[in-house]
């Protein structure tokens, strides 16, 4: 039996390695998209404070003027999110700004010098995906059992298979959209990979 030399891979093994490597990292990529589809702070605020706006569903007229105002605040929240973007400044810390048309707009006073923030300008990509996270946030809040039973209760009897087939297929298309158009930003809660390399 052969013997291979320390030190020496054969070809065909050094190319498996790189393809597994290749579809390991696409899929972590992939996986960090999803991850951003739907930002997990406003989802998990939301969560938390709708059955207290709602009144677990049991709402009079100030708790639908009240769940009215903070699906619109998660909404707003949930879409800007998209238009921000992060930088390491000269001094190694991350900054994070508002993405315009012209580049990227820092939120504080740090000297941005050592980066071209022209090149952080708005895209179509950044409203695509602006637009189908609001989508989802949206089915998401507009389907949970506080929010039905306080905007319109004879629905979910009515319509019961339409609220659990619906949120799962809209996920799907929204999430392969994601996968394969991946955005390229680092947001607010998102640093840049650099800040973790160093």
């Amino acid at each position: 039996m052969a013997q291979i030399a320390p030190g020496v891979t054969p070809t065909s093994v050094q190319g498996t390695e790189t393809r597994s490597q290749q579809v390991s990292q696409t899929t972590v990529q992939g996986l960090g998209n999803l991850v951003k589809l739907l930002p997990s702070g406003t989802f998990f605020l939301f969560i938390a404070l709708n059955p207290a706006f709602t009144n677990n569903g049991e709402c009079r007229t100030g708790n639908k003027y009240l769940t009215a105002i903070f699906l619109s605040l998660c909404v707003f929240a949930s879409c800007f999110s998209w238009f921000t973007d992060s930088y390491i400044d000269k001094n190694g810390k991350v900054q994070y700004g508002i993405v315009t048309r012209k580049g990227l707009y820092p939120l504080t006073d740090s000297d941005s010098s050592a980066v071209n923030l022209s090149a952080y300008k708005r895209s179509l990509g950044d409203f695509v995906h602006a637009f189908l996270s609001v989508i989802v946030f949206i089915l998401l809040a507009l389907l949970d059992r506080n929010t039905v039973e306080c905007f319109y209760p004879s629905f979910e009897s009515s319509q019961k298979q339409l609220i659990m087939a619906l949120p799962p297929v809209v996920g799907a298309i929204a999430s392969s959209a994601f996968v394969l158009f991946p955005n390229k930003r680092n947001g607010i809660g998102f640093p840049p990979r650099q800040a973790s390399e160093q």
